[in-house]
């Protein structure tokens, strides 16, 4: 079939061409934004799940349904080493300059745009032994008013983000409308700043002020959050992004399909949904190689079959093999080990995990591995920072990559 008319998009981020069994998230996001409008209490929103289930895609979704109800809106990419408040300088001062137009005072906008400097110029980073920091740490923010004094500019990241948040959120009011700060990765923030969003959450759902904060992670960003604040539990609505069902699995890949006159058999669906466990990111992947090579439609299960090695040796390389190259020798050991556990301890005839939300505890990797724990512990926090394992509950650890465990089955040690 034609390649040019592929529409299939296995990529980090790209919006796939049907954005299949989502509807339940949108929906909820519409009511929030709704009930803000209303003057009604609604909390910040938490997406969480494995790398590959389409958190960063559906992130982008929720920004343009709050930019199509005329809301500011800001994104940002935490990092780990990287201070939350130059990031969320640049989303927020995007978000007030959309609201800008509408404002009838530009006095008001004048005057928070001097808080958000302020706030932003706060960040003096140095080097070792206090040296300055690279041409590129010393950002400014391209505001043109005199930076404000005494408002958000403590130092303090906690007390000055409740201040500025309070601020910003007050200039949405005088325009009837909202602002959404949307942070991508956010189980990378640093200790400090992940308290800070959950005072500054805590203080503006107490005021019923129109500022929220939708972030996406890892699954043990509860934990992540619940560790900087006990209320936190409270504080989010947390919503886990799964793989897709069956039903939104074929959808994924017949509405695109359908679209372009082409056709699958139900065996090739039934195969598809085998191989890509229901992983959007898969099924895109095994989506786009199986058109490649199907010659005409109805596409079949034999085409699946042709087409499966092709998308396996591009996962291999792109999706799984970038993540393992980041891992030491020690790491991949601990992964190693992770990978071959069986599902039941003990129990020879128990069947390897294949389920990567399933976690292993740390003693049973240290026992396969004949180590002492706390010996391996750098190796696990190394993991953990790089974003390859997760603890969402002491003791026990897990991949963040689905089928993760399944591919390092196949290479050498």
């Amino acid at each position: 079939m034609d390649p040019v008319r592929n529409p299939y998009a296995p990529g980090a981020g790209q919006r796939p061409p049907e954005l299949a069994g989502r509807g339940r998230e949108l929906d909820v996001f519409d009511i929030v934004l709704e009930r803000i409008a209303r003057g009604r209490p609604e909390r910040s929103l938490m997406l969480t799940g494995l790398r590959g289930v389409g958190k960063t895609v559906l992130l982008n979704t929720l920004r343009s349904q709050a930019i199509n109800r005329l809301w500011g809106s800001g994104k940002i990419e935490a990092r780990p080493d990287q201070s939350l408040r130059r990031p969320v300088a640049a989303a927020l001062h995007m978000a007030v300059r959309e609201l800008a137009p509408r404002h009838r005072a530009p006095d008001r906008i004048d005057a928070f745009l001097g808080v958000l400097k302020a706030f932003a110029q706060r960040s003096t980073p140095t080097g070792r032994a206090g040296t300055a920091t690279k041409l590129r740490d010393r950002w400014q923010p391209g505001i043109d008013v005199p930076a404000a004094s005494g408002r958000a500019d403590s130092g303090d990241i906690e007390i000055d983000l409740v201040e500025l948040f309070s601020d910003a959120a007050a200039v949405a009011s005088d325009v009837g409308t909202g602002i959404a700060i949307f942070i991508d990765e956010m189980q990378d923030l640093g200790p400090e700043d992940v308290s800070a969003l959950c005072a500054a959450c805590h203080e503006l759902s107490q005021l019923g002020a129109p500022l929220i904060v939708v972030g996406a992670g890892l699954p043990h960003l509860p934990a992540v959050l619940s560790a900087a604040k006990s209320y936190s539990e409270r504080l989010f609505r947390y919503q886990r992004i799964d793989r897709l069902d069956r039903i939104a699995a074929d959808r994924a890949l017949c509405a695109p399909a359908e679209r372009e006159e082409v056709e699958y058999e139900q065996k090739a669906l039934d195969l598809l949904y085998e191989k890509s466990g229901g992983y959007p990111y898969f099924v895109q992947a095994y989506g786009k190689a199986t058109w490649d090579h199907a010659p005409r439609s109805p596409i079949t299960a034999a085409d699946v079959r042709v087409a499966a090695p092709e998308a396996e040796a591009e996962l291999a390389v792109g999706f799984f093999g970038s993540r393992f190259e980041r891992a030491t020798p020690a790491e991949r050991e601990y992964m190693r080990a992770m990978a071959t556990m069986s599902a039941v301890e003990g129990d020879p005839g128990a069947l390897v995990r294949d389920d990567m939300d399933a976690a292993v505890p740390t003693a049973e990797i240290a026992r396969a591995l004949g180590r002492k724990p706390a010996s391996l512990s750098p190796a696990r926090d190394a993991l953990i920072k790089k974003g390859l394992i997760y603890s969402g509950e002491r003791g026990t650890v897990a991949f963040t990559v689905p089928h993760f465990g399944r591919y390092l089955r196949t290479q050498p040690a």
